[in-house]
């Protein structure tokens, strides 16, 4: 059966756009994009491929407005394509989109839960940082559970306070960053550190491997696919802390680390303020 719906004939047909989007790497700029799109006057489709950062939004309207409420999540879209079409693709199931989102969820929130408190227990700056960066990823996915059916004034309202919760968070964060760095303070426990970052790290890959699941039969992702993901790449950058500070006794890499991801906490919640616009 064609998995393509035919469109009555009208003065206007479909038309694809594809877009380059270099931010969108991982579930939750899909999240912020869908959140800013669905229900926009004129979008019909949306389909994303998160390892290639491309996303092709079909439509019947105004293509410069597309255009500028992707420009304004500040993921560097950017458009690489268009063309005529007939038809619309199905829309995907929203039970089994649901289900995604909640498993994703669950497995944020519990990451969120573990790291804080080991990264509290062994003073590590590193494990708290990405602790949060996996809270702002389950505001996200939460937020866009919330989302279904709400008005776009309550989308915008939950996304503002959602956006300057995380940013409270970075605040705080880098914070305790300046005063570790001025007051010494001794170095964390590289144990923990190592065993619940690398925890985090299969978390954040077995949540990827869900959301490509979503979309495909084809369950299996690539190496490269997944080692490439911002989320991962922290969760790499952790280890690297951790090792380090295994080898030297120094909290100097778990300080620069933990500065480098409450930076990227502080970037999301700036994304998520632009949602909120």
């Amino acid at each position: 059966m064609d998995s393509a719906a035919a469109l009555p004939s009208g003065p206007v047909p479909p038309e694809h756009l594809t877009f380059r989007v270099p931010g969108m790497d991982c579930g939750a700029e899909e999240q912020l994009v869908r959140l800013r799109l669905e229900g926009q006057p004129g979008v019909l489709h949306l389909a994303f491929d998160l390892p290639a950062r491309t996303l092709v939004v079909t439509h019947r309207g105004d293509a410069a407005a597309i255009e500028r409420q992707l420009a304004g999540l500040g993921l560097g879209a950017a458009l690489v394509g268009r063309a005529q079409e007939t038809a619309v693709p199905r829309a995907e199931d929203p039970a089994g989109q649901r289900r995604v989102l909640v498993t994703v969820l669950a497995i944020n929130a519990g990451l969120f839960v573990l790291e804080l408190g080991a990264g509290l227990l062994s003073r590590s700056l590193g494990l708290v940082a990405d602790s949060f960066d996996m809270l702002a990823d389950a505001l996200v996915y939460g937020l866009s559970l919330w989302a279904v059916g709400r008005a776009a004034a309550d989308k915008k309202r939950v996304a503002r306070l959602s956006g300057f919760f995380q940013l409270a968070l970075a605040v705080l964060g880098f914070a305790e960053v300046v005063r570790r760095f001025l007051g010494g303070g001794e170095a964390p426990d590289a144990a923990p550190m190592l065993a619940v970052s690398f925890v985090a790290l299969l978390g954040n890959a077995f949540s990827l491997r869900v959301l490509a699941g979503a979309r495909s039969r084809e369950v299996h992702l690539r190496a490269s696919q997944i080692f490439t993901a911002n989320d991962v790449l922290v969760n790499l950058g952790v280890i690297v802390a951790g090792g380090l500070v295994w080898l030297s006794g120094s909290a100097w890499p778990d300080l620069l680390v933990g500065t480098v991801v409450f930076g990227l906490v502080a970037s999301g919640a700036w994304r998520i303020l632009r949602l909120s616009r």
